[in-house]
């Protein structure tokens, strides 16, 4: 097994010509990992000479991959501005998961373009954080699967991407020929995450255009096969993400995800808002955490309210796709892996996300 001080000494060998010091010794080098074989760190950069930097990460790349043991290397460049600094946004290429090379395409096709395979992109989306939106993502994801669907899950939401945890995957894709990033998969879900290219608790420090590119390359690249449904857990809100998403790609609409309470659905219809600028239809709302049952007195309890996203929905004339329980089990299920409709899928807080995904299929049968 590779040792991480050998890749210290075969990172320590790289030097940055315009700084005449190892990429080591710079304190370039950010996150470095290895874990089963596999190495991956980023290659943190002055943003004025980002646009040069991608011999330097091949460099770093090579060097790692020659230590004994090392199995895979995955190197990240970004850009990082001094505190304090503006920083200008670099001309630069797409950002590199460290799988294999992507280029660009000189004059990409204008307007959504389909998935090659790929018959329904779906997103799932929430205005804010917290509000359980990738814990619907993994429950529908394999929910959907048990009937039979080819479904792939992608883990857009680069922020706090948890969907290798709460699915139980880990390692790292592998990449056969450039250009191709094979998923992960379990509970017969195809995944792809930028989670498996860092480690658990490092956060990804990146602005708008790297996050872009990122996802412009796992769409582009990554080897879904035929898949009835694809969905991308994107991140809370309304910014970068969403938009390319839905500019580059054919979106079959969108899920929105809120909690009962006033202040998520505030930030809900602002989503609902951007999707409907950006033309993409509304498939359905889903309201988590409606209520729990006491395991003292057995009465149902709603502590962020009830009802209000079934209320949204009527007053948008979009489909309400069922509310969700706030249960322990959903939680500890997602926390061990195995997601509630594949650990206990005959339970009463798992009947929620069958209903879902049945309402879900329906919807798309009947826009063709």
């Amino acid at each position: 097994m590779a040792d991480i001080e050998a890749v210290r000494a075969a990172l320590s060998r790289i030097v940055d010509p315009a700084r005449g010091e190892d990429i080591l010794s710079a304190g370039m080098v950010k996150g470095l990992a290895v874990r089963d074989g596999a190495v991956s760190f980023v290659l943190e950069v002055d943003p004025a000479r980002a646009s040069g930097m991608e011999p330097l990460r091949k460099a770093a790349e090579a060097a790692a991959a020659s230590v004994e043991g090392v199995t895979g290397v995955s190197a990240i460049l970004t850009a990082h501005a001094p505190q304090g600094t503006a920083r200008q946004a670099p001309k630069m290429a797409v950002p590199d998961l460290g799988l294999k090379d992507f280029t660009p395409k000189p004059k990409a096709p204008e307007g959504p373009q389909p998935l090659p395979g790929v018959r329904h992109v779906v997103a799932i989306a929430s205005g804010k954080g917290g509000v359980g939106k990738s814990t619907v993502s993994s429950n529908l994801a394999v929910a959907l699967a048990a009937r039979g669907l080819r479904v792939g899950l992608l883990d857009a939401d680069v922020y706090g991407p948890s969907q290798p945890r709460m699915l139980g995957i880990t390692g790292r894709p592998s990449a056969p020929s450039p250009g191709v990033i094979l998923p992960l998969r379990n509970h017969g879900v195809a995944v792809m995450s930028l989670g498996f290219m860092v480690e658990e608790g490092e956060a990804l420090v990146w602005r708008g255009p790297m996050l872009m590119g990122a996802l412009q390359q796992m769409l582009a690249q990554v080897q879904w096969g035929t898949l009835d449904v694809l969905l991308i857990d994107l991140p809370p809100g309304t910014g970068d993400v969403q938009m390319t998403l839905c500019q580059k790609t054919e979106v079959a609409g969108a899920v929105i995800v809120s909690t009962p309470q006033d202040i998520a659905l505030i930030d809900a219809r602002k989503g609902i808002d951007m999707f409907n600028r950006m033309g993409t239809p509304i498939l359905g709302l889903v309201e988590n955490m409606a209520s729990f049952v006491c395991d003292g007195c057995g009465k149902a309890h709603h502590p962020f309210g009830h009802g209000g996203a079934r209320k949204e929905a009527e007053k948008l004339r979009v489909p309400f796709l069922g509310e969700i329980p706030l249960h322990l089990g959903i939680r500890v299920a997602g926390d061990a892996g195995a997601p509630i409709v594949a650990q206990k899928p005959e339970s009463e807080e798992a009947k929620a996300f069958w209903s879902i995904a049945d309402g879900l299929v329906a919807t798309l049968a009947a826009r063709g």
